[in-house]
């Protein structure tokens, strides 16, 4: 055997094996049965000799330390059921069928809610399920990279599963000069990676909007397209009167992108130049008919999309399906400052403004733009007015032409009132077309709301339907039902008599459903009492 190396080393036993002892037999093995035998045991001495003149590699430098955390731990029970909320690996039910028991997955987002807004830092032994949890899940990450803490960024350096930490986080979790040093600032600014560049326009802008603008006017002529597009954006936070002469100048920019937010953000602004000037393109489109017994709008569209308007951020070309003037209103009409209107159309109301009849079939148009604008401007009144009743059917109006557009108008009330609408409109038609309404409300959803839906539950189990098709709502009211309300519940935890119509079996499912509501809102009461510690 102390003959390998010379016989043809490890190469002459590689080649070997692969063409078969049969085939080839080493020179130094006799031919036979035993042939297999001894080329393993020359490939174990060939081995053992190969890593015995392995020159000894220089040891790796140890990573730095991570920034310590110095927020406070969690209470014990809290941590524990962190823990459990991690390792949850809910089954899949077959056909359609949850069982009993809470999908404590879905709960874990609002226990890293609650626990961030108690400044509570993550056990270190949690961090690992914890990245692992948010890697799979993008929903998860703003709110689990910020209770992870900085040593998350510290771990997503050196395991690349994790490396969405980085990516996520400002700047890779670079950390940030100090402010209040010009020079640092400076110096980060010219030489800075552009994740740290954006991380550094970010942090100062929400400090002190002027100085980071100053900042980025220092190097805005030589920033490539896409940049300035990302570093324009950040201007969305504090923006002022102030912000409005460098926006007007990037409204000549070169890129049509950054011309498009320059627009954006001028339209949001209603005493800007270029919302004056988009009033009063979009005023000389829609006038009070004055040949009508009836008061009612004419609207007349515009018939080119001219330079000035694409300078403003028209866009001229209509999407496929669109046509072209109808699609330039539309653009004029959500830019100008709502109050224009009240001015232009006789000093009227909001409401009594979208109740006027619409010349032409206009009306859904001029309503739908009307709609973004009160989003874009979050104006309340108007979203009132456009929002309407909660017992008018979808494109009843008078505003709203979809469910969408409805939820976007209700983002802009306050909680209670946003509640207090979407209960009344369930309340009047049911749940079936409430899902993405109550995605906007507030949580834990206020008394009303919550009654209606839990009504509106019992309401369908009474008719003999499948909860099946009520799952998603169902599924929000375990996340955002008050836990108060679990009381309320017991009554529908028994399995119900099933009328001749019902569909067979309903009544064991909805008691199901039931149970596992309540068995929801009282874990989460118990998650909110473990956060609030002994």
């Amino acid at each position: 055997m102390n003959s390998t190396s010379s016989a043809g080393g490890w190469e002459e036993l590689v080649t070997t094996a692969l063409l078969g002892t049969d085939r080839r037999t080493p020179p130094w093995c006799a031919p036979g049965q035993d042939a297999p035998v001894a080329l393993l045991d020359a490939a174990a001495v060939e081995t053992v000799r190969r890593r015995a003149g392995l020159r000894p590699a220089r040891a790796a430098e140890r990573p730095e330390p991570a920034v310590p955390d110095t927020r406070p731990a969690l209470p014990v029970a809290a941590a524990r059921r962190l823990v459990m909320l991690l390792t949850d690996r809910p089954g899949a039910g077959g056909g359609g069928r949850r069982g009993t028991s809470p999908d404590l997955m879905e709960l874990l987002p609002q226990w890293l809610a609650a626990a961030n807004a108690r400044g509570f830092g993550a056990p270190v032994q949690a961090l690992p399920a914890l990245l692992d949890a948010a890697r799979g899940r993008t929903d998860l990450r703003p709110a689990a990279l910020e209770f992870a803490g900085p040593r998350a960024l510290w771990l997503a350096r050196l395991n690349p599963d994790w490396r969405f930490a980085l990516r996520a986080t400002p700047g890779g979790g670079t950390a940030l000069p100090d402010l209040d040093d010009p020079g640092q600032v400076q110096q980060l600014w010219q030489e800075g990676l552009f994740a740290e560049r954006v991380a550094l326009l970010a942090a100062i802008r929400a400090q002190r909007p002027a100085v980071a603008r100053e900042l980025l006017v220092t190097t805005w002529a030589t920033e490539r397209a896409e940049d300035r597009l990302m570093f324009l954006d950040s201007l969305r936070t504090g923006l002022t009167a102030e912000d409005e002469p460098f926006l007007e100048q990037a409204l000549a920019d070169r890129s049509r992108n950054v011309r498009a937010t320059a627009a954006e953000l001028l339209s949001a602004l209603p005493d800007s130049a270029l919302a004056a000037r988009m009033a009063v393109r979009a005023t000389a489109c829609v006038a009070v008919d004055r040949t009508s017994e009836a008061p009612g709008l004419v609207v007349e569209a515009p018939h080119e999309c001219d330079p000035g308007m694409e300078r403003d951020g028209v866009v001229a070309k209509a999407p496929p399906g669109r046509g072209e003037r109808s699609w330039w209103l539309g653009q004029l009409v959500e830019a100008t400052p709502l109050g224009t209107w009240q001015r232009r159309l006789g000093d009227r109301t909001p409401r009594e403004i979208v109740a006027l009849a619409v010349a032409d079939d206009w009306r859904s148009e001029l309503h739908a733009a009307w709609c973004r604008a009160a989003v874009r401007q979050r104006n309340a009144e108007w979203s009132r007015a456009l929002l309407g009743s909660p017992s008018a059917p979808e494109a009843g109006g008078p505003g709203a032409v979809s469910l969408a557009e409805r939820a976007k108008l209700l983002s802009t009330l306050g909680g209670g009132e946003r509640a207090e609408w979407v209960a009344g409109f369930i309340a009047a038609q049911g749940l079936s077309e409430a899902f993405q309404l109550l995605g906007v409300c507030a949580v834990p959803w206020a008394g009303p709301l919550g009654r209606a839906v839990v009504d509106a539950l019992n309401i369908a189990r009474d008719a003999g339907s499948y909860p099946w098709s009520f799952s998603g709502v169902m599924g929000l009211a375990e996340r955002c039902l008050d836990p108060a309300e679990a009381s309320r519940l017991d009554g529908l935890l028994a399995v119900p008599d099933e009328s001749e119509d019902a569909a067979p079996g309903a009544g064991g499912y909805w008691a199901e459903a039931f149970q596992r509501l309540v068995t929801t809102l009282r874990l989460r009461a118990a998650m909110a009492r473990e956060l609030e510690g002994p």
